[in-house]
């Protein structure tokens, strides 16, 4: 569990970090991976005071009693590391958001939304997935199997950053100019590093089950390392075969992209499936989210990272294809629709992910409204012209300027206007300029 808890919070700092601050352009690439340092700093306080109470006690159909287990109250010292584990998903989800606002969201908004938003949206939906009381709404009353996060993880931070992204608005000059990753070397190593962590993050969460024998132990950890795998290199096939037909070109920003999307997908199916079924889901996810990603430019809404296109859309089909890949020697015990178990399992699934679109497309609306009407979301046109490095942080990822000395200079030529520069993908119809 401390290596399964390791692994999962490396997925945040350095993994999420790199691989969000790759793609973004470079007068916003030190706020991006900031905003992963701070939801690490705030949500993990948080989780100890009462989202592990809240996540972890009796309650309703929504949440657990926040005060049962208040600052670990009873919580013995010998499952602190299973505490540590479920925090550092819930550190996760918020970062994810993140990708979506990129260049244009208050730094300020950020550190006033992370805390109410875990308190209000991810607790509880830890709570109705991974906490499963027998009232608790998606696996308790609904019965919907979600081995690692597909809801409470991937859609939960999916419909979230859609919900802002709309609240923000565009870009200035999106999608008319483009705006293309200003270090993909940094994107390709964040890519690698939460592959690695990723384990954690499926297998962990059979070590962290309890109830099993050591041969079912062995089983489990052994079929969910092996789906983890093979579903992200299918999906990296995927992923690159739909680019190649659109576009002519297969990226290595596509292959990073195509990583994520079956990682996505396989979590909530990774102790559901057979091997054939991650395969499956692996290249499944990795084609439809390639499509996934050019939905923006067609829709007009701005996900500056496509956690919309990736994480939504991937954990949706996960948790979906659940109902048609698991079979009953998973660790759900149930065969889906492919393996002659019926709709029964497909309806669960698809009632799971519709329970939980409405629940965080609700909850992050009014505090997304609460937020814009009080302090405000978006920085102003002459800061977003800027770049919020320099602006929220006085401080530059590339600092090339040299003084007469030779030195790096301290002075204010780097906090001269920047050029707008880069985004993710730009549409087919757009003609790329250099960075």
């Amino acid at each position: 569990m401390l290596v399964a808890t390791a692994l999962v919070m490396m997925m945040t700092v350095p993994a999420l970090a790199l691989f969000y601050g790759g793609m973004s352009r470079s007068k916003s690439v030190l706020n991006m991976m900031m905003m992963s340092f701070v939801a690490a700093a705030i949500v993990g306080p948080l989780y100890v005071l009462i989202g592990w109470s809240m996540g972890w006690s009796e309650g309703n159909w929504f949440f657990g009693n926040p005060f049962d287990q208040l600052l670990l109250d009873g919580l013995t010292t010998d499952a602190y590391v299973g505490m540590a584990f479920q925090m550092t998903f819930a550190v996760i989800t918020a970062a994810l958001i993140s990708g979506a606002l990129e260049g244009r969201l208050k730094f300020s908004a950020w550190v006033l939304f992370v805390p109410i938003w875990s308190v209000l949206v991810y607790f509880p939906m830890a709570y109705m997935v991974f906490g499963c009381q027998d009232n608790s709404l998606i696996c308790g009353q609904i019965g919907a199997q979600d081995y690692a996060g597909g809801t409470a993880v991937h859609i939960n931070a999916g419909i979230a950053a859609l919900v802002l992204v709309l609240l923000l608005g565009k870009r200035r000059g999106w999608p008319r100019d483009t705006m293309r990753p200003h270090n993909l070397t940094l994107t390709m190593l964040g890519a690698g590093l939460l592959w690695m962590g990723w384990y954690g993050f499926n297998v962990g969460s059979i070590v962290f089950a309890d109830g099993y024998d050591e041969a079912q132990f062995l089983a489990e950890t052994g079929r969910t390392f092996a789906n983890t795998t093979l579903a992200a290199m299918t999906a990296i096939l995927g992923w690159l075969l739909v680019e190649r037909m659109i576009s002519g070109k297969a990226t290595t920003l596509g292959a990073a992209s195509g990583v994520v999307a079956g990682l996505v997908a396989i979590t909530p199916a990774a102790g559901a499936v057979d091997i054939g079924g991650a395969m499956a889901i692996g290249v499944i996810a990795g084609g439809v989210c390639a499509v996934a990603v050019g939905w923006k430019y067609k829709l007009g809404y701005d996900d500056s990272l496509d956690v919309v296109g990736v994480h939504l859309v991937g954990g949706v089909l996960g948790t979906v294809l659940i109902g048609l890949f698991s079979t009953a020697d998973g660790a759900g015990g149930i065969d889906g629709l492919l393996y002659g178990g019926g709709v029964g399992s497909l309806v669960d699934q698809v009632l799971g992910v519709l329970v939980a679109v409405a629940y965080v497309g609700v909850l992050t609306l009014v505090i997304g409204l609460a937020i814009k009407f009080t302090i405000g979301l978006r920085l102003d046109d002459e800061d977003e012209a800027t770049g919020i490095d320099l602006v929220a942080h006085g401080e530059s990822a590339y600092d090339l300027h040299t003084g007469i000395g030779g030195g790096v200079s301290s002075g204010l030529a780097a906090n001269a206007p920047i050029k707008p520069e880069a985004s993710t993908r730009a549409p087919s119809t757009t003609k790329e300029t250099s960075q």
